[in-house]
């Protein structure tokens, strides 16, 4: 299989290193070119990541691959599009809008970005949750005569709520949803989280988190009909806060539903998902889409953070609830920097190449 040619951007920022490490040695994408903001263009891989101290800013796990260290940063209107074949953006969303625009109109993009989120004709996808949304990207492409499109993945905190609620909802009817996220302080974005704010602290705000997991989650789950995504018929609520953990979100969460349900259905629904998850087979896929626990101590970051290369998402606490006529309260884990994020994308990717998209 010849391999597809793929351009990342913004790859010295904390995302673009996560997707330098995702794509090392994949089977079917060759990363060909790298780009980021002028102060790193011009130079190789490993010097633009150095700090002004010298000290390479490496924020990942893991060393940096070689086959990436003596790659050229260029400048964003230096990639030749013409030699690539998809696009992945790690842009901070207010650069973001104007260069998924300008990289759409010949190429795929697939961005960690918000840039795009909210457009009518633009899915939210998560591979093995809403596959079959990705048919809106053809009429993204028409309606914006572009020979490309944009796909976003969602806020992270988004996640791993969406990925846990796709099951409830399809089978027992999920009516109202309330979460309370406990959230790394590697989501921080660019700005970060700082030490002093964080450290024997929880922060109990995070600005517009809480609108777009929201507004995401409805989107996620709906339906496609005609050229339009419809918002699932499903209220949520969230509570969005920072704690001091390094890697991997938390998310305590009530569901309301339709039919009765109970912690013996809840994990043989998880289970029979597993066993038909359509992104089996995809080169980043986990090997189980869901862990379920019995054990009440069960999720905890620093166990779960590993498990399926970060990106299975893990759920425990799963208890009838007895404020709601039918329900469930159940806690989860997902990995922001992996599967809600460059690692996440990159299965996105390959569901797409699957799909004959790419």
């Amino acid at each position: 299989m010849e391999k597809k040619r793929v351009a990342i951007i913004g790859v010295t920022g904390a995302v673009g290193q996560e997707f330098v490490q995702s794509l090392e040695g994949h089977p079917w994408f060759e990363v060909t070119q790298i780009a980021a903001s002028e102060r790193s263009a011009g130079k190789n891989y490993l010097d633009a990541i150095r700090d002004p101290g010298g000290i390479v800013a490496w924020g990942v796990d893991g060393e940096i691959p070689e086959y990436i260290k003596s790659m050229d940063v260029r400048r964003i209107d230096e990639l030749d599009v013409s030699q690539l074949d998809l696009v992945f953006s790690a842009v901070e969303s207010v650069a973001a809008r104007d260069i998924e625009t300008s990289m759409a109109a010949s190429l795929p993009v697939i961005s960690t970005s918000s840039a795009y989120r909210y457009e009518e004709d633009v899915p939210i996808l998560i591979p093995g949750i809403n596959d079959e949304q990705a048919e809106l990207l053809e009429v993204q492409k028409k309606n914006r005569n572009w020979k490309g499109w944009v796909a976003p993945l969602p806020n992270c905190t988004t996640t791993g709520l969406a990925i846990t609620l796709k099951p409830l909802l399809e089978k027992y009817g999920a009516k109202k949803v309330m979460m309370t996220s406990m959230q790394a302080i590697s989501g921080g974005g660019k700005s970060g989280v700082s030490a002093m704010g964080i450290m024997d602290n929880i922060l109990p705000f995070i600005q517009n988190e809480e609108k777009k997991v929201r507004i995401e989650t409805k989107k996620i789950l709906g339906k496609l009909e005609g050229q339009k995504i419809v918002d699932a018929d499903i209220q949520v609520s969230s509570t969005c806060t920072r704690v001091p953990v390094i890697d991997g979100h938390t998310e305590s969460v009530f569901v309301e539903t339709a039919t009765d349900i109970d912690p013996a259905k809840a994990k043989e629904l998880y289970d029979s998902y597993n066993k038909t998850i359509s992104v089996e087979g995809l080169p980043s896929a986990p090997e189980k889409y869901y862990a379920f626990h019995e054990d009440p101590t069960r999720p905890q970051p620093r166990m779960e953070r590993t498990v399926g290369g970060g990106m299975t998402t893990t759920i425990g606490r799963v208890e009838k609830l007895d404020i709601f006529e039918n329900g469930l309260k159940y806690v989860l884990f997902s990995h922001n920097k992996k599967m809600g994020s460059a690692k996440g994308a990159v299965l996105l990717a390959e569901m797409l190449y699957k799909k004959g998209k790419i």
